[in-house]
């Protein structure tokens, strides 16, 4: 008895899309499904849906290409069968595997009982399930890779920074212990210049008095010395200032910078210590008398702006 080929190919395409429709599928979905598969089984089918499944064009219509109409042959020549539905080796069809609801009985084909198309069904959607659960698993390990490479960068991303704050750290405390060698040099020059200048006063004022004193002690004790006599004092000079700073939430902050640094040593001091948010820009100011610092006062010596030996300075907006 001879069957048409093409006709056993369209039963195939139309039990697998039955198939698929009664698993729930939507229509447009479960046609794609059989022509990009070719017909080979309803697993196949299965398989394409779960993996297209997040295409943004897996709802747009489906649109056969030009001859290749599902359920049709495939070719240009009415009489001759599409190559999937042509027969193999031993005689079969694509339409005869296990996923089509046709059953061999000897020579011929019959269609599968409502039973046995159930336990099909039941069986495919089981399949689906475990496919399913393989593939949530799978962007599951995806996900925890991804969540463990975002901490990975951001550890690395910390580590940079904290080198950064910690040279630039390193860097001003040189720089503050290379200013205090500085300011230690200078204080034992003036020392020096002092210990030279006495030295010269008491040979120019008190060199023959003290001589005649050694050699004739007077009963009457040692004669003072007249107020006229010997250098006036001199005015006290400040090596250090003390600063104390107003901040904005009304915390203040106190240190100790010296004379000769610039005012912008004060404002580097407010920015690393105070609680400012971090790139708000502010000015200084002087409440009594009141004076409002500019961009050049910062680079002149606290004791140029008369803030030696101690000053209040206030944080304000700009």
């Amino acid at each position: 008895m001879y069957t048409n080929p093409g006709l056993l190919f369209k039963m195939a395409e139309q039990t697998t899309l039955d198939s698929l429709l009664e698993m729930g599928f939507d229509r447009n979905r479960a046609e794609k499904a059989v022509a990009h598969t070719g017909n080979q089984g309803i697993e196949r089918a299965m398989d394409w849906l779960m993996e297209h499944e997040g295409d943004p064009d897996i709802d747009e219509p489906y649109v056969p290409p030009v001859g290749n109409v599902l359920g049709g042959t495939g070719g240009s020549d009415p009489q001759q069968p599409s190559p999937a539905a042509q027969p193999t080796a031993e005689g079969t069809d694509p339409a005869a595997d296990g996923s089509d609801q046709m059953i061999h009985d000897g020579d011929t084909k019959r269609p599968m009982t409502e039973e046995e198309k159930r336990e099909q069904i039941k069986r495919l959607e089981e399949l689906m399930r475990v496919k399913q659960e393989e593939r949530r698993e799978r962007e599951r390990a995806e996900e925890v890779d991804r969540e463990k490479q975002r901490r990975r960068q951001g550890q690395e991303l910390l580590q940079v920074k904290q080198k950064l704050q910690e040279d630039e750290m390193k860097k001003m405390v040189d720089l503050r212990q290379r200013e205090k060698n500085d300011d230690k040099m200078a204080k034992q020059r003036v020392r020096d210049k002092i210990a030279r200048d006495r030295e010269e006063r008491a040979l120019k004022f008190g060199g023959g008095s003290s001589s005649t004193a050694l050699t004739s002690p007077s009963a009457e004790g040692p004669p003072s010395s007249p107020p006229s006599q010997g250098p006036p004092p001199a005015k006290k000079d400040y090596n250090e200032c003390r600063i104390q700073v107003r901040m904005l939430d009304g915390s203040a902050l106190t240190s100790v910078f010296k004379a000769q640094e610039p005012l912008a040593a004060v404002r580097v001091y407010i920015q690393m210590n105070g609680n400012a948010p971090e790139g708000q820009d502010f000015t200084l100011l002087s409440p009594y008398p009141r004076r409002v610092y500019t961009e050049l006062d910062m680079e002149k010596p606290l004791q140029e702006l008369g803030l030696v030996p101690s000053a209040v300075l206030v944080v304000a907006k700009k």
